[in-house]
């Protein structure tokens, strides 16, 4: 009951900080003359992150737990995409697939590659062929390299299209001065940053008492926490009509994630850190792939709602979801 208790604590911890970082982020870019850019669009799905970049490096660092690592990142890719699935229904009277941009294309795209170089590096290091560079795994290089190119890339379309979304959020803030909404973000990001810090301990914690695997803990239980700003952000964003604000984020933070796994990595000083997880992971990044290609076929075609409710697109990505959290309960190291 006490590592329970912990998990609680350190879930309203980041559901709190998560919505103070989301309203003082915003804050910050309206007075500093950033909102509507790409560069507060980065600034929000960076924060977001944050306690997927904190869980991860206190995880390979101070717990030594790779599988929390790996689980959490590719796990918070795939449940990014699930949020996709309340959006549809909480997007009224279209769903999000009729009513968003297909500039989301370009986002998912690199998202589909980055995701594949994660699985591809899996695969091998299952086959014995971790390619390391020293302690460094290669595909971490490739996966840094990839994200600047997908940010450099992303940026001309950002430029030219986000702000008319962004300029749907509330953009004055009269009773808040630039350095106090400057103090209060920072304070919500120390916060966000301790939850995540403790969340690899409460996590092995669980799956000693609980008696499972930390592949599956890590996919399920802290992907699901880490994850959580995401949520607050997303549903922020519907509310406000700010549909492409809601799905670019949820994109942008996967794009994020990847660049975090490859940040692991960096300081997983026993090897390569692909090569010390459990191999079920590969089935969270192939999961992470094909819920982006669902997402993708369904802004394409862009079906209509079943019952105008939901999506075919939102109930497969329920269904290749729940498909992986089975695998990694069955068979996660």
């Amino acid at each position: 009951m006490i590592a329970w208790l912990e998990f609680m604590i350190c879930t309203v911890m980041i559901v709190i900080a998560g919505a103070r970082l989301t309203r003082y982020g915003d804050a910050i870019a309206d007075k500093t003359g950033l909102g509507g850019t790409w560069i507060g669009v980065v600034l929000i799905a960076a924060v977001t992150s944050l306690p997927e970049l904190a869980t991860g490096i206190s995880s390979v660092t101070v717990v030594g737990a790779p599988d929390i690592a790996a689980g959490d990142i590719l796990g918070s890719c795939a449940f990014n995409l699930l949020i996709l699935v309340a959006v549809d229904v909480l997007n009224r009277p279209d769903g999000v697939y009729r009513a968003a941009s297909l500039g989301h294309l370009v986002s998912s795209g690199f998202g589909v590659i980055l995701l594949a170089v994660i699985g591809l590096g899996l695969v091998l290091s299952l086959a014995g062929l971790p390619m390391g560079l020293r302690h460094v795994g290669a595909y971490s290089v490739v996966l840094l390299v990839l994200y600047a190119m997908a940010v450099r890339t992303v940026f001309h379309y950002e430029k030219l299209h986000v702000g008319q979304f962004a300029d749907k959020e509330p953009d004055s803030y009269p009773n808040i001065t630039l350095r106090q909404a400057s103090l209060r973000y920072a304070l919500a990001g120390v916060v966000v940053v301790l939850a995540g810090i403790a969340l690899p301990f409460v996590g092995r914690a669980l799956a000693e008492q609980m008696g499972w695997n930390e592949s599956f803990v890590g996919t399920l239980f802290i992907a699901l926490v880490t994850s959580l700003p995401e949520v607050v952000v997303t549903i922020a964003a519907v509310r406000l009509g700010a549909l492409d604000m809601a799905v670019g984020g949820l994109l942008g933070s996967n794009l994020f994630n990847t660049a975090i796994l490859a940040v692991d990595d960096l300081l997983f000083m026993p090897g390569p850190l692909l090569a010390h997880v459990a191999p079920t992971h590969s089935a969270s990044a192939f999961t992470a792939i094909m819920m982006t290609g669902v997402a993708v076929v369904g802004l394409i075609y862009r079906p209509h709602r079943i019952r105008h409710v939901i999506g075919w697109a939102s109930l497969t990505l329920l269904a290749i979801y729940l498909l992986n959290v089975v695998v990694q309960y069955r068979f996660g190291g």
